[in-house]
């Protein structure tokens, strides 16, 4: 019986990351969910949220729904910027659909295994 010795790709972490936080009204959670995800997302979470604005700035936001969630989910840096143009275009043009995003970079991550699946980088499965 022959042991067969895992090989992964060295150096495996050629694409930063970073977390999107999107706040959206919760009836759309879903699509936006799926609008992230669409852009090579492997993990998303949806958390309820609620905040201390004023009614004002929640109007201006498109955000006049009572109920709101926050959607993270991991992306590659380079699909940052069309995430954000789209998630805009929806913000504007999508009934009830109001929200903000934002991103934060992720400047460290231990493992191969836990970053080739953050970024859905296919490579870093065990060949």
């Amino acid at each position: 019986m022959t042991a067969e010795k895992n090989t992964y790709i060295k150096n495996a972490a050629p694409e930063k990351l970073e977390l999107v936080i999107a706040i959206v009204n919760t009836p759309k959670v879903r699509y936006y969910t799926n609008l992230i995800q669409s852009c090579m997302s492997n993990l998303q979470l949806s958390l309820p949220a609620s905040g201390t604005s004023e009614k004002a700035i929640l109007n201006y936001l498109g955000m006049n729904q009572p109920n709101r969630t926050a959607i993270c989910g991991v992306v590659r840096q380079e699909k940052v910027k069309d995430l954000l143009e789209i998630l805009d275009d929806s913000f504007t043009n999508l009934k009830g659909g109001g929200g903000i995003a934002f991103t934060i970079p992720l400047s460290s991550l231990i493992g191969t295994l836990v970053y080739g699946f953050l970024s859905n980088d296919k490579r870093t499965i065990q060949v």
